[in-house]
């Protein structure tokens, strides 16, 4: 018991972060997913919304050390905006709300004066894009009559990248991949991801989507791409901000957005991708 303790502490050492807590974490969140999307997929917007809102009260929490002023009423409003007319409209849907939002959300920053108006204003640009602009692409990507099994891939590609790529850093991680930016992260943890994820991505598209297992393959690749340069953001953003974790609310996690900033970066590649093997393959 002494040995698999002392083996437990050893891992959160060199990973950063307590293991077992951050594995509950995560089967819950895929648990919440995956029932939300089989009971009435609209639930899962209104999760996807939640936890959007929850991000962006962590990002204007993170944006006011450094004296940026952003307002998180007008951001959840947006969010709200953006979450139904995805919903009901799809993509169209979201390019309206955002470019009806976003001219608003500048309108409201006028009050405060021109000090501060275009860091202000930048920040609120940079959030509405970052959180509930490609957050709407995970509700479009479970709008479909087969969206529980779209997520359903896309969880999987995630979990493949996020998992392994992490276990195989902590292993067998020597070279760091970004040092500046993230010290933890090596490229033995990102050939990690590129071979599970392109398993992960070849499995998930032959019995979920019932397509060629080459085109999950291709898709998982993407996939490594997008979620470890999202992974990467969001870690500039706290070391500008000199700030650990955004928030403390996912126990081994840290806040919602270091759990969304893989995810974010790779919902509208996958939706693509889905897109294109619909209309020509």
């Amino acid at each position: 018991m002494e040995d698999l303790h002392s083996l437990n502490e050893a891992l959160n050492k060199r990973a950063g972060r307590k293991l077992l807590p951050s594995i509950v974490v995560s089967v819950s969140l895929v648990v919440t997913i995956w029932s939300t999307l089989a009971f009435r997929r609209e639930l899962f917007a209104v999760v996807i919304g939640i936890a959007v809102i929850l991000g962006i009260r962590e990002i204007v929490r993170a944006f006011d050390l450094t004296q940026t002023q952003i307002s998180f009423p007008a951001l959840a409003i947006a969010t709200i905006v953006l979450t139904i007319a995805t919903w009901q409209g799809s993509l169209a849907g979201l390019a309206i709300a955002t470019a009806f939002t976003l001219p608003n959300l500048l309108i409201l920053l006028l009050r405060r004066g021109p000090e501060g108006f275009v860091r202000n204003a930048t920040a609120t640009t940079l959030v509405l894009i970052y959180l509930p602009f490609l957050a709407g692409f995970l509700i479009l990507l479970a709008r479909p009559f087969d969206g529980l099994d779209r997520v359903m891939t896309f969880v999987v590609l995630i979990s493949c990248n996020d998992t392994f790529g992490y276990l195989v850093g902590v292993l067998f991680g020597k070279h760091a991949l970004a040092p500046k930016i993230s010290p933890k992260k090596t490229w033995e943890g990102l050939a990690g991801s590129i071979v599970f994820t392109v398993i992960g991505g070849a499995l998930s598209f032959h019995y979920f989507m019932h397509q060629h297992w080459w085109i999950g393959s291709l898709v998982g690749f993407i996939v490594v791409f997008t979620a470890t340069s999202g992974d990467l953001i969001e870690s500039a953003m706290k070391r500008d901000l000199a700030i650990k974790d955004m928030g403390t609310i996912l126990p081994g996690h840290g806040g919602i957005l270091d759990r969304l900033d893989s995810a974010l970066l790779s919902a509208p590649a996958v939706w693509l991708a889905f897109e294109i093997v619909k209309r020509y393959l």
